[in-house]
């Protein structure tokens, strides 16, 4: 990346569009690009620096972003007015940028939770899952009681326990009683429920709904312990008894969770989510590329990312396949692909709409341009498997999960994959937590800090501004990770985000 012109940002030599650093008024001279710019182009933003025929491609970090829809002059802001998206052959070249990952002799630690079995939680709760809608305002009543902001005492004497949380959604019912979308919401309760991250957890259903609870059991091998019950509604005899339940049961379970210690524990036990949300045309220049840095440095310490969100690795997919580690990595990457361009079709929409108002008030045009940037989170290592979505993820370094580009939905996901921490750029601005996994946030760019530093953790905006290179940022994020996971509390956790963000895959129809 170019760091040799104030105004502008160029990233690859053979690029014929140029990122402002700052607003750029008309009659401003790119002296390292030999242009004047003709017109105003807001920051982020692209500008030409050579003139660009009508059909001709666009080219963003040497990779083609979309064609000119007329011709564009040197100079003029290029954009959705003059930029379209269109489809092309990619060269996948499975395999042949893939290499032998360089682990570190002694790896990083961090001071995790050591659960009976072996696993390693960053964060310890108590957690109550529902089987379906209907039973949300029970398990919510149940989680406030022990709310620290509305009743301090309720969890005085167990400061070793993070909170008790309620992770309610929206289905459960009004679906086939077999068939995926059953299957899926499962998979994903499932793997809530075996998360290192809950030290005691509890279901709580309505009693006469699809997803019945018992289903849910057999179907993810969950059995009834001291530390994970289950009821229903209708058995226990209505809200206010269950509601009393559901907190005689917590109280139960609170000395048995406070018992715990953290202790030094390997960063190959941290599996990292990674999430971009509100992109805007710096998360491909700062935050992402130097996310990606940190991502290379946990995969040499032997610990595993998951890179999500397939629609928007769309049209970027090639970078991914050219560092899958077998053919058979690459071929599951591409089916899912596929599987998203036919489920698009079947519903009568397109990939390239994903790119939100605020993505493209931000300076991305069009699909194509936020995947190259969305794919920099995923650093340089090869990609060793890919998962469907809420799949136990079991591959260390770098894996790819199937989810969609709603960052809710595509983060729970991953918890339920295993995620036990979440980073997530943003350069619009986000104010996106999680639960049980402490989410990360990381701006793109300084106004954004300056603006809403209550809700990010750290500024990469200085790569941006020159303060910083992509690696010296990519080393503290690591950092970043190994005190989080080491129970720095995230600002979204001060703020007690986490709860209203878990939202599974909904598919199929709601009958």
């Amino acid at each position: 990346m170019s760091q040799t012109d104030t105004a502008v940002i160029r990233i690859h030599p053979a690029d014929n569009v140029v990122i402002a650093r700052r607003q750029l008024v008309s009659g401003t001279r790119l002296d390292s690009e030999g242009v004047t710019v003709a017109g105003l182009v807001p920051p982020g933003h692209k500008v030409a620096v050579r003139a660009i025929a009508a059909g001709e491609p666009v080219r963003r970090y040497n990779q083609i972003i979309g064609v000119a829809r007329q011709a564009i002059a040197p100079g003029q802001h290029v954009h959705t007015h003059n930029l379209e998206f269109s489809d092309f052959e990619r060269d996948y070249a499975i395999g042949q940028g893939a290499q032998a990952t360089d682990y570190v002799a002694a790896p990083a630690l961090f001071d995790g939770i050591v659960r009976a079995d072996g696993r390693v939680a960053t964060r310890n709760y108590i957690g109550i899952l529902t089987s379906v809608n209907c039973s949300a305002t029970v398990a919510r009543a149940i989680a406030d009681h022990f709310r620290r902001d509305i009743r301090p005492e309720a969890l005085a004497s167990c400061p070793n326990v993070d909170g008790v949380v309620a992770l309610t959604h929206g289905a459960g019912c009004a679906t086939g009683s077999d068939g995926e979308p059953l299957r899926v919401l499962r998979r994903t309760l499932g793997g809530y429920a075996r998360h290192p991250n809950f030290g005691g957890l509890m279901v709580v259903g309505l009693g006469c709904e699809t997803n019945q609870i018992g289903g849910l059991m057999e179907q993810e091998h969950l059995r009834e312990s001291g530390m994970l019950h289950t009821f229903n509604i209708q058995d226990t005899g209505g809200t206010r008894k269950t509601v009393t339940r559901g907190i005689e049961l917590v109280e139960r379970m609170l000395d048995q969770a406070n018992r715990v210690q953290r202790q030094a524990v390997p960063a190959s036990h941290l599996t990292v989510g990674l999430q971009c949300g509100g992109s805007d045309g710096y998360s491909g220049i700062s935050a992402n590329p130097a996310l990606g840095a940190a991502v290379d440095l946990l995969v040499r310490h032997g610990g595993t990312a998951i890179l999500s969100e397939t629609p928007e690795i769309y049209g970027g997919e090639h970078l991914l396949t050219r560092r899958a580690e077998t053919p058979a990595v690459a071929a599951k990457l591409l089916a899912r692909v596929r599987w998203w361009e036919e489920y698009c079709a079947r519903n009568d929409a397109e990939m390239d709409n994903n790119p939100s108002a605020g993505n493209k008030a931000g300076g991305l045009t069009t699909i194509l341009e936020k995947s190259l940037g969305a794919i920099a989170k995923s650093g340089t290592t090869n990609l060793t498997d890919v998962y469907e979505y809420a799949e136990p993820v079991h591959t260390r370094g770098l894996v790819f999960m199937d989810t969609p580009g709603y960052d809710p939905v595509s983060a729970t996901g991953q918890v339920a994959g295993g995620a036990n921490l979440i980073c997530f750029t943003t350069g619009r601005g986000s104010a996106y937590g999680c639960a049980p996994a402490p989410s990360l946030k990381l701006s793109t760019n300084t106004a954004l800090w300056q603006r809403q530093s209550d809700d990010i953790d750290i500024n990469c905006g200085e790569v941006v501004d020159g303060a910083q290179s992509v690696a010296q940022m990519g080393e503290r994020i690591f950092q970043l990770m190994l005190q989080t996971a080491s129970g720095r509390r995230t600002r979204s956790e001060t703020h007690g985000y986490g709860q209203n963000e878990f939202v599974p895959w909904q598919l199929g129809a709601v009958m």
